[in-house]
């Protein structure tokens, strides 16, 4: 194969002609700005509302329950660090999870370098959270719970109705990552008692730079960027109009064919997964098999080096990756597969494939033939491999 075989859509996604062409016009025709009060500046407004309204339909929330940042890492510092600061009389405990993206896992870092105290809890093989655990770990002084809709890296999705039903029974704010979620499962922010949800537009064909906070009616959130009056005095700063109108078109977009892209993206998912375990030696899945993103595969191959892997998957025109995007430049293993049980030396020979409507079958095929030579040329480099298969017993399976 000649062309690039794209298997990296936890990272970002290829954004879709219609919405780029959606966006145009707010660059060079209707580029006024939203604040002012002359009737150049309506179409911007329009639009803005426009797309506000096409993103609290999709989540079945109130258009002002929706607040445009500049994506999912602002959303989650946003969410935690305003909450924390608006209601730290209450109490300076947060519950969060060992998996969650280092948006959340920072934030909470910083928190807690100021006073408060984080309870991170563990997760089972397949990164799912105990609710038991999560019932144990809640105090009086607990505020908020911060838990991921569904992993970035291994796909895993949490069991978020249960979580925010604890949430609520107890008192204590919700708040969901949704950013590799939203717009490829479901979400009813009523129905999973969701306080606060965030998204980013790159993650489902839409431009990079815009994404939303969901919060619902009533919390105290303080504002997050302090200026003019733009999102209802919470987030100051002049509008990205394209980016807003791009995001609102491609999760208009999404909502339309989400039945059917989940659909055929799980059907090229098994098959992928399948056709791996089966030909190749030494390699587990990570995550859970079927309460996973449709579109995610990630697996350990022992006795090899993941970034290696990576590398000469790319001289073969396929892009993958080892892990979050956001830790690429890291030499530290993966804490999502390190909080799974995976041991140091096998979390460093993962490799997460994530796919989307447009791959194939036969790229699949592809893609499976060259991870089996490449893993089979990193093996036969690799003296541990070597003393493992001259052991009595040996089995081609971990």
């Amino acid at each position: 194969m000649n062309q690039v075989i794209y298997l990296d859509n936890a990272a970002t996604t290829r954004t879709r002609p219609e919405v780029v062409e959606a966006m145009v016009p707010y660059f060079s025709e209707h580029y006024g700005n939203p604040s002012s009060v002359y009737e150049f500046s309506s179409p911007c407004k329009e639009a803005i509302d426009h797309a506000r309204e096409a993103i609290a339909e999709s989540l079945g929330a109130k258009k002002n329950e929706i607040y445009f940042t500049a994506g999912g890492t602002e959303s989650d510092n946003w969410a935690i660090k305003a909450t924390a600061e608006a209601y730290a009389s209450k109490g300076k405990h947060i519950i969060t999870s060992k998996i969650e993206h280092h948006a959340v896992l920072h934030t909470c870092e910083y928190l807690e370098k100021r006073g408060f105290e984080v309870t991170y809890l563990n997760v089972d093989e397949n990164g799912i959270i105990k609710l038991e655990e999560l019932k144990r770990a809640i105090r009086p002084d607990t505020i908020l719970i911060s838990i991921m809709f569904a992993n970035n890296e291994i796909g895993t999705i949490q069991p978020i109705k249960e979580i925010g039903a604890i949430a609520r029974e107890h008192g204590i704010l919700f708040h969901t990552d949704a950013v590799q979620a939203y717009c490829h499962v479901p979400i009813s922010v009523d129905e999973y008692q969701i306080d606060m949800l965030s998204a980013s537009g790159h993650k489902l064909n839409g431009p990079k730079g815009i994404g939303f906070l969901y919060i619902r009616t009533g919390l105290k959130t303080r504002s997050f960027i302090h200026g003019g009056a733009q999102e209802r005095k919470r987030r100051g700063g002049t509008e990205n109009v394209p980016g807003i109108v791009g995001l609102g078109k491609a999760v208009e977009m999404a909502m339309g064919t989400m039945e059917e892209r989940a659909e055929k993206e799980r059907e090229l998912r098994d098959y992928l997964i399948d056709k791996v375990m089966k030909e190749v030696s030494f390699v587990r899945l990570n995550g859970h098999r079927i309460n996973r993103l449709t579109n995610n595969a990630n697996f350990a191959f022992q006795f090899i080096e993941g970034e290696s892997m990576l590398i000469m998957l790319d001289m073969n025109g396929i892009c993958g990756s080892s892990g979050s995007a956001c830790t690429s430049g890291s030499l530290d293993p993966s804490h999502v597969l390190l909080a799974i049980g995976l041991p140091h030396e096998i979390a460093h020979g993962s490799l997460r494939l994530t796919l989307c409507e447009e791959n194939t079958r036969e790229e699949m095929d592809y893609v499976v033939e060259k991870i089996k030579e490449i893993v089979e040329k990193l093996r036969s480099m690799s003296p541990l491999y070597e003393d493992y298969v001259k052991r009595p017993g040996a089995k081609g399976h971990m």
